[in-house]
């Protein structure tokens, strides 16, 4: 009989909640948020910083689920309850944020209700060395160029916060690490220090996972700093971007046969800024330049990969030269086609013959 009436009242229960939903949607929020409140001081993640946008209009509902797929919470209901219950629903504005899933739905909900002030919109293009970004920031951006020079000169002052570049020599530059993408930055205080620090986390979270997993399954043997460093003389050669894994597979069978890579970038990168031209990249280069520039950057003249990267390479250069393309060809040269096509071969004899047909030399 005891059991019969415990039943019967839990059935009472449930129907008087369901009725409540149908009547009250307000109460049953206040009802499920009552019933879940611990988590809303439980993060859904670890911390991963991302940009999530809430265009006008868009409902609380909307909103909550669209933090959920995400990743930034666990639970859209609850966190729709919280809103509407402590009424938020109407205070959260549309705009830009950047969220992480290590904040709970509690600060979400606040960080929601200050959007970020239009910002200024940073495009680095992928193959650029860090000085020719400081001079494009100086010339066309409120960012100072110098400062970020400066930063970018040593590793060893980002390295506390990013563990990838604790290994490196000491003054080593962040050449390589700095991711190459468009960046929005805060219109009011856009500083040289957000960028990088920006590009360094970009680039934690897209080349580093890629590169783990490859050491992991071992299918490289390259070292990070190895990697980018060949991954940004890809970057330069490769104008095709088919042509990347190819390219990629001649300076494997290279390295392993013990050729010097014979990398025209490598010269570029030594010379360094063209006064005459305006040029940071030297074109073209001459055959007396490749003897006559005496650096360790010189692949002319030294064997094995140059002390490290000469710009910044793109996360499909990297993969390139994760997954090489298996071929036995050693030498590749431009045509004159002008859309950057090359034309490889597997003998020095065959790589005399293009150079003949396609250059006259």
């Amino acid at each position: 009989m005891y059991r019969v009436r415990t039943f019967s009242l839990l059935l009472v229960f449930i129907l008087a909640m369901l009725l409540l939903t149908a009547c009250d949607p307000e109460a049953a929020s206040t009802v499920y948020l009552e019933a879940n409140f611990a988590q809303l001081d439980q993060p859904a993640g670890a911390d991963n910083p991302m940009s999530f946008v809430v265009e006008p209009g868009t409902p609380a509902r909307t909103i909550a689920e669209n933090l959920q797929a995400a990743g930034l919470i666990k639970d859209a209901r609850l966190f729709e309850a919280y809103v509407r219950t402590y009424g938020l629903a109407n205070q959260l504005e549309a705009g830009e944020f950047t969220l992480s899933p290590a904040m709970t739905p509690v600060e979400i909900a606040e960080a929601l209700q200050h959007a970020l002030a239009p910002g200024i919109l940073v495009t680095i293009p992928e193959g650029w060395r860090y000085e020719q970004v400081a001079e494009y920031l100086s010339a066309n951006t409120p960012i100072s160029g110098e400062e970020y020079d400066i930063l970018a000169a040593d590793a060893a002052l980002h390295a506390e916060r990013y563990p990838f570049l604790a290994d490196l020599p000491a003054g080593t530059s962040l050449e390589g690490y700095l991711y190459p993408d468009s960046y929005q930055l805060d219109a009011e205080n856009p500083t040289a220090a957000h960028l990088i620090d920006r590009q360094l986390r970009e680039f934690a979270e897209r080349v580093a996972p890629a590169y783990t997993a490859a050491r992991e399954a071992e299918t490289t043997d390259y070292s990070l700093h190895q990697l980018l460093t060949l991954a940004s003389i890809v970057e330069r050669e490769a104008v095709i971007p088919a042509e990347r894994p190819t390219i990629a597979g001649v300076y494997h069978n290279r390295l392993v046969q013990d050729m010097k890579l014979e990398a025209d970038p490598t010269v570029q990168y030594a010379m360094g800024f063209q006064a005459d031209s305006g040029q940071w990249w030297k074109t073209p280069v001459f055959i007396e330049e490749y003897q006559s520039v005496i650096s360790p950057y010189n692949t002319y003249l030294n064997p094995g990969l140059p002390p490290g990267p000469i710009a910044s390479p793109g996360l499909s250069s990297i993969e390139a030269v994760l997954n090489p393309e298996q071929h036995d060809f050693l030498f590749f040269v431009a045509t004159p086609d002008g859309d950057g096509a090359h034309v490889f071969s597997r003998t020095f004899q065959e790589h005399l013959k293009n150079v003949q047909r396609y250059r006259g030399q």
